[in-house]
């Protein structure tokens, strides 16, 4: 299953059913390690609060591990930091903690009971306690012992995990597609429709854009940070090369057995690793180069520290033996060549305040120790010196507005019926897709005109692609009746599924508004 999800991993139908699977993972992980206890004293030692009842922070990080393990199997790989930030994942975790406690709470506002019989059912369905498709005992207690936990504290969850179903079946069971329903999605599906639309593009108005050196002020002022020019900094450096001082240094035959031993896994040959009688001088070599830069930076950080408040770099190179290098004012975009590509360095100067020194740095030339000969603060220049790119700017911004307020205005003109110049789509169907002839592809502009009959007009523009689009229904052709009368009750069946899912979803949403929940600061920081 894992395996055909990875490949799919990229549709949108696959998606949403991770989405479903991690949800319903959250519940298991906290049914498993227990409902948030009814303490509301004490210390700031909770993920949240949800109506006085504590998440504590154990609850939390146990849902957020297991949630990122999930998604870890699904994809395949593990998850780099961006990724995890982008999919959100601490916030599924907590999201569902506070979730399935505002339902156990509803649970029993609605008097849901569970059984002991009805855990007990629940539990021997479960696969990884059967044996030859038959629940087996001696199973279920290893299991547990394995995962240390005892067959009370797992049932108790479980119970909960019972009470979750069927609190969210007992709203489920409560949707009803009506027969508007399905008349609405049968047209939806098979209806044909024609539009006429009128489309701006900013492109298309830009020639009608005229701006004074008033509106060009103004611009700037709202948007300093596009134009402000970049930090500059002049550094003085030394550079320690660990090349010119490898010659003086030595190891010891036991020093180079352990850094062979340490980085093994450089010595790989097509057969395995090389003994170290064979890679001996290339091991000496790079323990002497290693052994090089550390006693250099060591050497660079005692000298800086011991002369860090002078602020007097020429002293130190005179310790060190080391000539006081200097370049121009630059950017962190634009250094120059003797700093090309010393990214670390660029970063630490742009850091220091002017006379300050800093380091040491290590990198691929040696071991720096700087210091900020000048500065030149970010500055935003007047009006005069970029007037330019400050009226290239402006325009494009004026003419994506007035390309908009043209498509408002002839939304309205539509919506009342009014006869404007238009342009016409041709006939076609619903695509979930979002495509339109002659306009392009937007899922939204679908959605609304789909629900419309002809002469209709939604009251506002949609943007599709780099235009916004006003609309009307040209026309609507409409499937036989006997069609719809035919497909009502299978259509019916496929519809229930998904308005099963959005009465949950409002009833959950819902629980929420009424819920007093406070989160964690420090877990909103995190974010």
């Amino acid at each position: 299953m894992l395996s055909v999800m990875r490949k799919q991993k990229e549709s949108i139908i696959i998606k949403t059913i991770f989405v479903i699977i991690v949800l319903s993972f959250v519940g298991t992980i906290f049914l498993v390690w227990g409902v948030g206890s009814e303490r509301t004293g004490g210390k700031s030692d909770y993920a949240a609060k949800v109506n006085g009842t504590r998440i504590s922070f154990e609850e939390y990080q146990s849902a957020y591990q297991r949630v990122r393990n999930m998604y870890q199997q699904i994809y395949g790989q593990s998850i780099p930091p961006e990724m995890e930030k982008m999919l959100g994942l601490k916030k599924v975790a907590l999201d569902g903690l506070i979730d399935n406690l505002l339902a156990m709470k509803e649970a029993k506002s609605l008097g849901i009971k569970v059984s002991k019989d009805d855990v007990s059912a629940s539990i021997e369905a479960m696969p990884m306690f059967q044996k030859g498709g038959k629940f087996s005992f001696d199973q279920y207690q290893q299991l547990l012992k394995s995962n240390r936990m005892t067959a009370k504290d797992y049932e108790e969850g479980q119970e909960m995990e019972v009470t979750l179903k069927k609190v969210r079946q007992s709203i489920k069971d409560k949707a009803v597609v009506t027969d508007a329903d399905t008349l609405a999605e049968f047209k939806k599906e098979n209806d044909r429709i024609s539009l006429e639309y009128v489309g701006y593009a900013p492109s298309d108005v830009a020639s009608e854009v005229k701006l004074n050196d008033a509106d060009l002020n103004e611009y700037l002022q709202k948007n300093q940070n596009d134009f402000k020019t970049s930090e500059k900094v002049a550094l003085s450096y030394i550079l320690l090369d660990p090349a010119t001082a490898s010659a003086k240094t030595t190891v010891s035959e036991e020093e180079i057995q352990t850094f062979y031993q340490k980085n093994v896994d450089r010595w790989q040959g097509k057969d395995g690793i090389q003994p170290l009688s064979e890679v001996k001088d290339k091991v000496k070599a790079d323990a002497i180069k290693q052994k090089t830069v550390k006693q250099l930076f060591e050497l660079a950080a005692d000298t800086l520290y011991k002369n860090i408040k002078s602020g007097d770099l020429n002293l130190i190179a005179t310790e060190l033996k080391q000539t006081v290098q200097e370049t121009a004012l630059f950017a962190a975009d634009t250094p120059p060549p003797a700093v090309a590509g010393e990214a670390a360095v660029i970063k630490k100067g742009l850091e220091l305040k002017q006379g300050e020194l800093g380091g040491p740095v290590e990198t691929a030339k040696g071991i720096y120790i700087l210091k900020a000969k000048e500065r030149k603060a970010s500055t935003v220049p007047p009006l005069a010196e970029i007037k330019a790119a400050v009226t290239e700017k402006a325009k494009a911004a004026k003419a994506i507005d007035l390309a908009k307020k043209k498509a408002e205005d002839a939304a309205k003109q539509l919506s009342t019926n009014a006869a404007i110049n238009t342009q016409l789509t041709g006939s076609f169907g619903y695509s979930a897709k979002g495509e339109i002839p002659a306009i392009g592809t937007s899922p939204e502009l679908v959605e609304a005109v789909f629900k419309l009959s002809a002469k209709q007009a939604p009251a506002t523009p949609f943007k599709v692609g780099n235009r916004w689009c006003a609309v009307r229904v040209a026309s609507r052709t409409e499937a036989p009746k006997e069609q719809y009368d035919a497909a009502k009750e299978e259509l019916k069946k496929k519809m229930l599924p998904k308005k099963q899912e959005d009465a949950l979803a409002e009833w959950a949403k819902g629980l929420r508004e009424k819920a007093k929940i406070e989160i964690n600061p420090a877990l909103l920081a995190d974010k």
